[in-house]
């Protein structure tokens, strides 16, 4: 188990890798200035925009750069200013003298340019993705040494690597950072896998996976009986295969933090099959939204009430119920 922390929030790239970025012009998804107009209050409500991220432990500024910290996106007990003083003064003298060399222009500049509005939003946008990305390369050298480290040893063939991650993550998509969210930003999750004696190479599957299907996996490939508690499936029954009728049709999803943690993602659960999706955002309010995914892929327009989506409204809700007592999740309402 091999995991990385570097592309977490605050998002502090190594310092060879503050310039990796600079100055590129990251285009604004298509639905960075969404209104959530069709949607539940849950897409409203949320605290998770990036036009409201810190000016001091996101932005790396300091309160002689902005005046006051008017950022949110956190805990009414979390002091964003102090957090990033802290990380700044972890540094050593010589680490603070590259780290200022790279910011110092940028806090230089920010103050001349007085951003307000839609201006000052996506300036923070271009910020946090060169932060966010240069801290991702620390992720993809890392990773390239372990492969490397595998070649070298002659392990690579016997050696499955499965690279994955806990969720997905809001680049702008919805004006949002973080995840959460079952859309699919964040509903999707990275899975590449490479086992050179099973696993063709370059193949892409687009059967619907689980991370609950990755101990199946690697017991399997272990030769190590699956114990039966486990839900998931072993991947190794659909590693070459196209898509198959012996697989299974929809995922199961659960989001319950809500109203503590972080960012005010209400609770809710859903079902998403190989078109469409449904969810249902309970505990402070009841409400439900359904997708089409194919037609709608950045899922702007909710088909709720649309009177031609009711049968698959309907059965989406009978799957919905199937799969949460299927794997006995009793915290979600019954429908």
């Amino acid at each position: 188990m091999y995991h990385h922390k570097a592309p977490h929030r605050n998002w502090m790239p190594n310092l060879p890798h503050l310039d990796h970025f600079a100055g590129r012009k990251f285009d604004l998804p298509e639905s960075f200035y969404d209104d959530y107009a069709s949607r539940s209050a849950a897409a409203r409500d949320q605290d998770m925009r990036i036009e409201d991220m810190y000016m001091s432990m996101d932005m790396k500024l300091f309160p002689e750069d902005y005046g006051t910290e008017t950022g949110t996106g956190g805990q009414k007990s979390f002091n964003a200013e102090r957090n990033w003083q802290a990380n700044y003064n972890r540094m050593t003298e010589d680490q603070k003298a590259q780290w200022d060399a790279h910011y110092d222009p940028i806090r230089k500049a920010f103050r001349e340019a007085n951003l307000t509005g839609n201006e000052l939003i996506e300036w923070k946008y271009q910020r946090y993705m060169e932060d966010y990305l240069g801290s991702v390369v620390s992720v993809d050298e890392n990773i390239g040494r372990l492969l490397e480290y595998l070649d070298a040893n002659d392990l690579t063939d016997n050696t499955l690597v499965i690279y994955t991650s806990d969720q997905g993550f809001y680049l702008g998509e919805h004006g949002w950072y973080d995840k959460r969210f079952m859309y699919e930003e964040s509903f999707r999750t990275p899975l590449i896998m490479r086992f050179p004696n099973e696993i063709q190479q370059n193949g892409v599957n687009e059967n619907l996976v689980m991370n609950l299907d990755l101990a199946p996996t690697i017991l399997t490939a272990a030769g190590v009986d699956i114990p039966t508690a486990m839900q998931g499936m072993p991947l190794q029954e659909v590693y070459n295969l196209p898509l198959t009728d012996d697989w299974r049709k929809s995922l199961y999803y659960h989001y319950y933090e809500y109203p503590h943690g972080w960012h005010k993602v209400k609770r809710h659960n859903g079902v998403r099959g190989d078109r469409y999706k449904l969810i249902h955002f309970y505990n402070d309010i009841d409400a439900w939204e359904f997708y089409d995914l194919q037609n709608d892929p950045n899922e702007l327009d909710n088909l709720i009430d649309h009177p031609e989506m009711q049968s698959h409204i309907n059965a989406y809700k009978e799957e919905l119920k199937s799969l949460q007592n299927f794997y006995g999740d009793t915290a979600a309402p019954t429908i």
